[in-house]
């Protein structure tokens, strides 16, 4: 394991993107930080997030709770979403991929 914190992003292991998708198994799960746990920035580098859209999500959905003092749980695993597969996608310019959800639930009338 790298000496970096996960992603904290509420959302960070729900976006599709494709350094997030593991073929084999069939999920998407969230990215490591991108600064190391050892690395010391004068600006606050990002130890707890992948990216401004994690952070600021981060902020928006715990901002009331920074501001009334209490305490936010912290993410201490790697968070997977299942039921994704990846799609080739033919035309004229060549393939190109899609990472698409897959419903597996059944209708019971």
């Amino acid at each position: 394991m790298p000496n970096k914190h996960f992603c904290q992003g509420p959302t960070c292991h729900e976006q599709t993107t494709q350094d997030r998708f593991l073929k084999s198994r069939g999920i998407v799960r969230g990215r490591y930080a991108n600064a190391t746990l050892d690395q010391q920035y004068e600006w606050g580098g990002d130890k707890f997030f992948c990216s401004q859209s994690c952070k600021f999500s981060w902020l928006e959905t715990n901002m009331t709770n920074i501001e009334q003092g209490r305490p936010i749980e912290f993410i201490r695993h790697r968070r997977e979403s299942q039921g994704y597969h990846k799609v080739k996608n033919e035309d004229r310019w060549g393939a190109s991929y899609d990472i698409l959800r897959v419903d597996n639930r059944t209708e019971l009338d």
